[in-house]
């Protein structure tokens, strides 16, 4: 199905207003922004349109457009417009099976507080929250550490999830639900409390770019009983279960005087309970942070309670250890052993040589010098489908050992997706270290922006840029 706008962003005009004049707004560096994403995933320029809440210029039916991505904030709750704008898209779309509503939450709001449409689904928060205060603050730099924890996260996955719906689109339902057919296993992987949300959404990414089935699927609700009903219902549906314990107790709902992540983590030990007197395959495992300096009473009463106490531990392995470790071993439970023997078999190092079309024929010299230093070199593919020139992208963020990404006419901008993707990595479903990163230039060029991403800068005359690329190697295998 062809649709003349692939994403339609509905916002309050406000959300978009700047200081300053010659500066993008809120709104307006968002759209670039997954514009860029977009088309690192499509490979393909996608058609993004803003509709702000007195904007006229699209089909006042809305059913030119394919996803509808709404900014949510207070002004855009209390706009009769953005809500028109919302029921009407939803009114267009109720004939389709698969959602094609996302909300990106610009500032907190609680689910009460949200338009009914939106509050079942998963919202995308790309703000910042004080980890002690809990005070709400909008980026100043989007390209800083605290935005690549979490604006940028969410971008990514926004971008693939926006992925996934255009494809289904595209090539229809059935291909969907065949490409199902191939998922492994549905793991649950419980809600958490606001600190350790990133790192839920880490092991998220990765466990669906394996394929398996993640749940929930929609957020919870807020009362007791609905809770239940539904996590009950998810754990019952899935072979394992996840629970991250941070700092933060969790959100209470109404009818309980425990949290969400303690309600869910004693269902899971029930289920667990019922699945093996039915001699069922279920297991647990419950990762608890390291760091709990700001744990309030309460939640160190909890995570007591889950070394100790026999019940909470049901069917469960505890582990507080680093998250890449945790991670490790969560791979380990889950990994076939066909997945650990094609690990095994593959031990040559390869070094992921990554770069753009238009620097094809600068970039061979640096590929031939790896490879006579005994590297096998793995490169992007750009002809032949897309789909296809995409799937050797992520196989050899899968597979590389050490990457090194080359600029040369291409742009910063170009770098930076690069740089997220090797960041993304695990989420493809890579499953061994990454030795070594570089960026290397064939000249001089400024790489400051880059220097707090744990690269190594390559650049300088082409003497000096062969000894440091040898100086490198010499890093990489030490």
């Amino acid at each position: 199905m062809a649709f003349e706008i692939d994403v339609l962003i509905t916002f309050a005009e406000k959300d978009n207003e700047t200081l300053q004049k010659n500066q993008l707004g809120w709104v307006s560096q968002f759209k670039k922004f997954l514009e860029l994403l977009l088309l690192q995933v499509l490979g393909k320029n996608p058609n993004i349109v803003l509709k702000s809440e007195f904007d006229s210029a699209t089909s006042p039916a809305l059913d030119n457009a394919a996803i509808l991505v709404a900014v949510l904030t207070k002004e855009f709750v209390e706009s009769g417009r953005c809500l028109d704008n919302l029921e009407t898209f939803h009114q267009a779309t109720a004939y389709s099976k698969i959602n094609r509503i996302f909300k990106v939450v610009k500032s907190p709001l609680t689910l009460q507080e949200q338009p009914p449409r939106l509050r079942d689904l998963i919202g995308y928060e790309m703000y910042q929250l004080d980890s002690e205060t809990d005070a709400m603050k909008e980026y100043s730099d989007f390209f800083s550490q605290e935005a690549e924890k979490q604006y940028w996260m969410m971008l990514v996955d926004l971008a693939y999830d926006i992925q996934d719906a255009l494809m289904i689109l595209t090539e229809g339902e059935l291909k969907s639900e065949v490409k199902n057919l191939f998922n492994r296993k549905t793991i649950f992987l419980a809600e958490t409390g606001h600190d350790i949300s990133v790192q839920r959404n880490i092991i998220k990414r990765e466990l669906q770019r394996q394929g398996y089935i993640v749940l929930p699927k929609n957020t919870l609700p807020t009362h007791l009983d609905d809770i239940e009903r539904m996590v009950r219902k998810d754990l019952e549906e899935s072979s394992l279960a996840i629970h991250l314990v941070g700092s933060a107790y969790g959100e209470i709902p109404e009818g309980s005087e425990r949290s969400i992540v303690d309600i869910q983590n004693k269902l899971s030990a029930d289920v667990a309970i019922a699945k093996r007197q039915n001699k069922q395959e279920f297991s647990r495992l419950i990762w608890i942070a390291q760091n709990l300096k700001n744990a309030s009473d309460k939640q160190k009463a909890f995570i007591e309670t889950l070394k100790r106490d026999t019940e909470a531990q049901e069917g469960a392995e505890i582990l507080q250890n680093p998250l890449e470790d945790f991670k490790n071993i969560v791979r380990e439970e889950l990994l076939e052993a066909q997945d650990r023997k094609s690990l095994d078999e593959s031990a040559a190092k390869s070094i992921y040589l990554v770069h753009d079309k238009i620097d094809d024929q600068e970039v061979k010299p640096y590929k031939e010098l790896l490879e006579k230093a005994g590297y096998k070199v793995l490169l992007p593919v750009f002809e032949g489908e897309l789909l296809e020139v995409r799937q050797q992208h992520i196989e050899n963020l899968r597979n590389f050992d050490g990457a090194i990404i080359f600029k040369g006419k291409v742009n910063d901008q170009w770098v930076r997706m690069k740089v997220l993707d090797l960041l993304k990595a695990p989420g493809f479903g890579r499953i061994k270290p990454i030795k070594a990163k570089a960026l290397l230039a064939s000249g001089k060029t400024n790489f400051d922006s880059f220097k707090n991403q744990n690269l190594t800068i390559i650049s300088g005359d082409a003497k000096h840029t062969e000894e440091n690329i040898k100086a490198f190697l010499q890093e990489f295998d030490s």
